[in-house]
């Protein structure tokens, strides 16, 4: 340091004041991951893996692939919604890897894509249950979504995209659970599973967390919240939902879940808002689930524009069907 210039370390307050949000972002985080994800994960992808070992998910995606095809969904098409309503947001990965690598089109990419991205993921909906989310209209509502989003694309945005494609191979390669054996081979695997979902999470839920505590502490979020209030008013919308919203499509689903427990507990939220909102709220269309999603494979990333287009329509449908179910 040159002689004569001053040392600008932070007032010991302020360290102290940022330490003390840093572990109280941290036990949130770890509380939310351990003991209302965690759990819920293990026996929902206990539950799901043994459903696809007896073949009961093979069965059920064979009678609606016929039936969701004039929406430009495959039989795997169908199998990536399963895999989000009832895993996580990124187990369709390896699904649309699968697709791109048997020879799917560019046009059946685009609408398996745009479906995947306007679809509630079940690691945000089965915890926000316990919060308080009504599941059923939730589900319901996701597959609506979904689906719409999916013909939007295939006829729409993606219409110009190519629709070559190889003879496909819609196999569903997994496990079997023939005996107590397999059932307990499968029940292990789901439980590593959750836990690596639940683990995983931990470290964006802690950045989160610390950065909204930081930015209320400041009052930062109080300032833009007030400039805001004016056009919240007009529009009739909860002032809550500014940080719920930023952090949403900036740190994704998991980040927005943290901070809508830590402002249930606080009151800053109700549950009324957490349903009337979870349209808008929960899906993976934001920053960093678009970036998992066209990890599967060169062209399925040359197609998110039209499918997060497509997406967008089916995310607007699901956020009006919450705003109109009763409180």
């Amino acid at each position: 340091m040159r002689r004569g210039m001053p040392c600008r370390a932070l007032p010991r307050e302020t360290m102290d004041l940022l330490t003390q949000i840093i572990l109280e972002a941290g036990r949130s985080a770890v509380e939310l991951s351990l003991f209302v994800l965690l759990p819920i994960m293990v026996v929902m992808l206990s539950l799901m893996r043994i459903l696809e070992a007896r073949g009961v998910l093979d069965w059920l995606v064979a009678r609606l692939a016929p039936l969701l095809r004039p929406a430009g969904l495959t039989g795997l098409g169908v199998f990536a919604a399963v895999q989000i309503n009832l895993v996580s947001f990124a187990a369709p990965v390896a699904t649309l890897a699968m697709m791109e690598s048997r020879g799917a089109s560019e046009r059946h990419l685009a609408a398996t894509l745009a479906m995947v991205m306007a679809m509630a993921q079940a690691n945000v909906t089965f915890p926000m249950a316990a919060m308080g989310l009504s599941f059923g209209p939730a589900l319901l509502l996701s597959l609506a979504g979904g689906i719409a989003a999916a013909a939007v694309t295939y006829h729409g945005f993606g219409r110009r995209l190519s629709a070559v494609e190889a003879r496909l191979d819609e196999t569903l390669h997994h496990r079997v659970a023939d005996d107590a054996k397999g059932v307990l081979d499968v029940i292990n695997r789901a439980g590593a599973e959750a836990f690596k979902i639940s683990i995983g999470a931990i470290p964006m839920l802690v950045l989160a967390l610390v950065a909204v505590m930081a930015l209320r502490t400041s009052g930062a979020i109080d300032a833009l919240t007030g400039a805001l209030l004016p056009a919240l008013d007009l529009l009739d919308i909860e002032p809550a939902l500014i940080l719920l919203t930023l952090t949403k499509y900036i740190a994704g689903g998991t980040a927005m879940m943290g901070v809508m427990d830590e402002m249930l507990k606080s009151g800053a939220a109700s549950v009324a808002t957490l349903n009337s909102s979870a349209g808008f709220l929960i899906h993976p269309l934001d920053v960093a689930g678009v970036a998992i999603l066209i990890s599967a494979g060169p062209r399925v990333a040359r197609v998110w524009k039209p499918a997060a287009a497509g997406a967008a329509i089916g995310i607007a449908l699901r956020t009006a069907g919450h705003a109109l179910l009763p409180a």
